[in-house]
């Protein structure tokens, strides 16, 4: 399923003066919200994924004219689309530059003809490789994920921050408790972090169990409340921040479709608050209908005949 909503102009965009549209503008927003366009880009974009990784092989030099003339042919196609896009808003061409998926097209387009990136073939072909990205844009369900983790940065933020006072806290422990018998892997508060690390991945529990238990039986204590702590509290919460962020990111996906009909601040963009907005009056509407239904199943219990019926239907 393709999502246009980050490519079609609004009319907004493409109405000249009195309301009229421009031929072109008019036409190239056809093109744009047409099926087949969509389709096509989908299609070169995966095709320049499969060049790419063609290149990657040691006999593609014997072929390097082909490669070199399809790469010219995947840039020439992919400035005429930008180019298209960005007719459709019409006399508004700044509009196009509102949604970040169009910035990123447009970055990722224009870079690949910046003179000092063909000094370097690394950074060339990173370039090239980031277009393969831009299938995200092109499915609702890639995109809800992409903007759940970005809306989760605040949240992971603070979870890095809380892990890495407990693997500190835990690396200074077990420096105090292993350093002296273990130093390859507890020699410093360095080597404490790195074996608490690799420690997450449950893989070295069994052997580091073992060497605690030759030091002493309370060693077990130390390990057991680190990966309760660490390895199973601290994972729960990762995972509640990342669900909790795809959550809100799926309602602004539901509501980004009503939003261009309701701006709470009169700028005629709506913004991430108006579609918070948006969403909040449907959870609303959503109760209030719950309620509706259940006062209609009590009405319908308290009737004259009700209990007759359910005497009837017990029978």
């Amino acid at each position: 399923m393709v999502d246009r909503r980050a490519d079609v102009p609004t009319q907004r965009g493409v109405r000249g003066p009195g309301g009229a549209e421009p031929g072109l503008a008019a036409r190239c927003a056809r093109i744009v919200a047409s099926r087949p366009f969509e389709i096509a880009i989908v299609v070169l974009i995966m095709a320049n994924g499969v060049v790419l990784g063609i290149e990657t092989y040691p006999h593609a030099g014997t072929t390097a004219s082909v490669l070199r003339g399809t790469e010219w042919m995947f840039r020439l196609v992919f400035v005429v689309e930008i180019t298209i896009r960005v007719l459709a808003y019409g006399r508004r061409p700044q509009d196009f530059l509102r949604h970040g998926w169009n910035v990123f097209d447009l970055l990722v387009t224009v870079a690949i003809f910046i003179p000092w990136l063909h000094g370097d073939p690394a950074v060339l072909r990173f370039v090239r490789v980031a277009r393969v990205l831009r299938l995200v844009r092109f499915s609702p369900g890639l995109r809800t994920i992409v903007t759940a983790l970005w809306r989760s940065l605040p949240g992971v933020a603070a979870f890095l921050a809380l892990a890495g006072v407990t693997l500190y806290v835990y690396g200074m422990a077990g420096w105090l408790i292993f350093g002296d018998r273990y130093p390859e892997q507890y020699g410093d508060i360095g080597r404490s972090l790195v074996t608490l690390f690799v420690l997450l991945s449950l893989e070295t529990l069994p052997d580091l169990l073992e060497q605690g238990l030759e030091v002493s039986p309370w060693t077990l204590l130390y390990y057991v409340s680190f990966v309760m702590i660490a390895v199973n509290l601290l994972l729960n919460i990762l995972i509640a921040v990342i669900v909790n962020s795809m959550e809100e990111a799926r309602r602004l996906e539901m509501t980004e479709g009503l939003s261009p009909d309701y701006d709470s601040d009169g700028d005629g963009v709506p913004d991430e608050v108006d579609r918070i907005a948006i969403s909040q009056r449907l959870d609303d509407l959503r109760t209030v209908i719950a309620e509706l239904e259940r006062e209609l199943r009590i009405d319908r219990e308290d009737t004259p005949g009700a209990s007759r019926r359910r005497h009837l239907t017990e029978r």
